[in-house]
């Protein structure tokens, strides 16, 4: 899994720098331009050449990283040479899975285009498509691994890049619905092709602060000893659920609505829907991150404890997911700040911010590794998220005149009212329980966690009523349409 891992980080860090980021960055608000301007037809001819431009681009990364593979996991995971096969173990998983660029990046791509339509759901939910995928391959093609001479890892791998080609095939129909059609078109010349071109090399690096800052993590972590690579990826992704479930939607509703009021020079709807981002984000990822930190024990233990997953991981993985926790906020609030600064054409701002970020994280992590072990690594990154986020907030105000501060420091101070008490009723509940239904049992555990989950939400909503927080009921509306809804 350690070798998994890593491999898997190579296309990832691409995938979130260069794709999924530089699409919410560049693309997303000028396709939305073109939208509102020009109509549907000069959007289609910007989408072709920037789907097609992607074509080239990543084939050209997928084909150095298949080449030079070797080389380049030595470079951050050469202490795997110590342990025998490890490190060609690695080696081959990340050959096997670089492919995995070129389909994600035109899923992203289709996702940006289906935004700016103001169709959410199939986007929102082709990611899932790719875990389904993986369970699928975990659960058919482990067995058959041995049979064919490969490694039982090696399904894992194989799914992550059918995966990938699940995440794109979901997304063309509702695409080719919209009018789309793909044409084999690449106009280097084309002033909007050249201005996304242009844009996503400042807006890769202005997102980049906090894939940068995990992939540093996993450098350090490789010479920690087995596990705390694993144990570090399990705790990210726990931490990164709220981010994927709230975050990165809200991010994706947001984006396309600024774009439009600026593209209009209307500064206060601008202002007036970044204000609503920020403060449905809050509402959302404040109690996840208060319920992440005091529940942290009982759901990695739920999720992953059984087989090879021991106590001693639990321990190790629930320490890293407290610590990654705490930067739970700054990284939701960079998801929804950083794309915005492109929207208003100021890209050099986010990527001195992100710089900075990157460095700081660095120098955090360098000393806390000494310090805390494999926990530094977590506390690290997150302290640097928070950095982040809070000085790309305060630039955005001065930018905007001010992203109606008063309300939002008014929200935020409500919200973690309500986090509060509803942190002290998980851990009154969660030791009330373990105490009335001892035991390890799968469906004791289900019955103890969901018993404590459903007591701090119940007084979260009442906290929440009595305090007034308009945004708790947006956010009920939002994970209500998430779960329920359907494709228009």
């Amino acid at each position: 899994m350690d070798a998994y891992n890593v491999a898997f980080r190579v296309p990832n860090l691409v995938r979130d720098l260069f794709a999924e980021g530089a699409m919410s960055s560049a693309f997303v608000p000028t396709f939305t331009r073109h939208l509102t301007k020009d109509g549907k037809a000069s959007a289609w001819r910007l989408g072709n050449n920037v789907v097609n431009g992607l074509i080239l681009i990543t084939g050209t990364l997928v084909v150095l990283g298949v080449v030079f593979a070797d080389p380049l996991i030595g470079l951050f995971a050469d202490a795997y040479r110590d342990v025998p096969g490890k490190f060609e173990l690695t080696v081959f998983l990340t050959r096997l899975m670089l492919p995995f660029l070129i389909f994600v990046s035109l899923a992203a791509a289709f996702m940006g285009m289906l935004n700016s339509l103001h169709r959410f759901f199939i986007p929102a939910l082709s990611p899932a498509m790719f875990n389904v995928v993986m369970i699928i391959c975990a659960l058919v093609l482990v067995p058959l691994m041995p049979a064919v001479g490969l490694p039982a890892i090696a399904a894992v791998a194989i799914g992550a890049l059918l995966g990938g080609i699940a995440q794109l095939a979901l997304q063309w129909p509702a695409l080719r619905r919209e009018g789309f059609k793909y044409r084999p078109i690449l106009d280097w010349r084309n002033d909007s092709l050249r201005r996304v071109l242009m844009l996503m090399g400042p807006g890769t690096l202005g997102l980049a602060a906090t894939q940068i800052n995990v992939f540093v993590n996993t450098v350090l972590a490789t010479g920690q000893g087995t596990g705390a690579v694993s144990w570090l990826n399990y705790a990210f992704r726990l931490m990164y659920l709220p981010i994927g479930l709230f975050g990165v939607s809200i991010a994706t509703a947001t984006l396309p609505a600024i774009a439009r009021h600026w593209a209009k020079n209307d500064e206060g709807a601008t202002r007036r829907s970044v204000a609503d981002g920020l403060s449905l984000m809050l509402m959302l990822n404040v109690p996840a991150t208060v319920g992440l930190m005091v529940l942290a024990a009982p759901i990695v233990r739920l999720i992953f404890e059984r087989s090879a997953f021991t106590p001693a991981d639990t321990a190790a993985t629930a320490a890293a997911l407290q610590f990654y926790a705490i930067g739970l906020i700054g990284y939701s609030i960079v998801r929804i700040t950083s794309p915005v600064f492109y929207a208003l054409g100021k890209s050099r701002t986010p990527v001195l911010v992100s710089v900075t970020t990157v460095l700081i994280n660095a120098i955090l992590n360098l000393w806390l590794v000494q310090v805390m072990g494999y926990r530094g690594l977590a506390l690290g990154t997150s302290v640097a998220a928070l950095f982040n986020a809070t000085l790309l907030m305060f630039l955005l105000s001065r930018q905007l005149d001010g992203i109606e501060g008063p309300r939002v420091a008014g929200t935020m101070i409500r919200i973690v009212i309500a986090s509060a008490l509803m942190g002290v009723t998980a851990m009154t509940v969660d030791s009330f329980v373990g105490t009335w239904l001892p035991g390890s049992g799968l469906v004791v555990q289900i019955v103890r966690l969901t018993t404590t989950i459903g007591a701090a939400l119940g007084v979260l909503s009442v906290a929440a009523y009595a305090l007034r927080i308009r945004e708790f009921h947006n956010g009920v509306a939002l994970v209500t349409r998430r779960f329920r809804s359907g494709p228009r």
